[in-house]
């Protein structure tokens, strides 16, 4: 499998560190990663110090030379984790002036699966109609609204009951609590 993972400037990198670290243990998946213009000083406000992408292959945000730019280049699913609302906005109004969202809009045209970890909070008007466009455009929004059924004790833990999430819409295994289960 194919992935796409954008970083924006939402707060909420953890979601992304976690993302990462999960993403790399799985088997027979290449990952390709893009970072907006001010993801990073997030990550680095947040988390201290530098993303880890391991082996995954990172593009410039205004590399519209990269494969992710492309449908031909046939990746599976894009999550953008964490998704700020200007991101959303630009993505749902087709503005494709970054890699991002040229990404996604080649997701959305291709109709392959694109999640968007919404990390935002309260919602105005614009929100909800931006998150309806990308809905019937095909995409899936997915707010970074963590579970607490599994009892999580740390803030990883919490962290990953979202993560988990995603990675059972993008359709990969996890070994996650689920409801129902002791």
């Amino acid at each position: 499998m194919k992935i796409i993972v954008a970083v924006t400037g939402a707060s909420g990198a953890i979601y992304a560190q976690r993302l990462f670290e999960k993403l790399h243990k799985q088997e027979d998946v290449e990952v390709a990663v893009v970072f907006s213009d001010t993801a990073k000083d997030v990550w680095k406000y947040e988390l201290g110090g530098k993303p880890q992408i391991f082996e995954f292959v990172e593009y410039a945000n205004n590399d519209f030379f990269a494969p992710i730019a492309s449908g031909s280049a046939k990746y599976d699913a894009m999550v953008i984790c964490p998704c700020s609302a200007g991101t959303m906005g630009r993505i749902a109004n087709g503005t494709a002036d970054n890699l991002i969202a040229r990404a996604a809009d080649v997701m959305l045209k291709e109709r392959r699966k694109l999640i968007l970890l919404l990390r935002e909070t309260p919602y105005n008007l614009i929100h909800i109609k931006n998150m309806e466009t990308i809905t019937l455009a095909g995409g899936i929004i997915c707010p970074a609204t963590p579970s607490f059924y599994s009892k999580p004790s740390t803030i990883e833990e919490v962290c990953d009951t979202v993560v988990n999430r995603v990675l059972d819409l993008v359709g990969l295994s996890n070994d996650c609590k689920r409801w129902g289960t002791k």
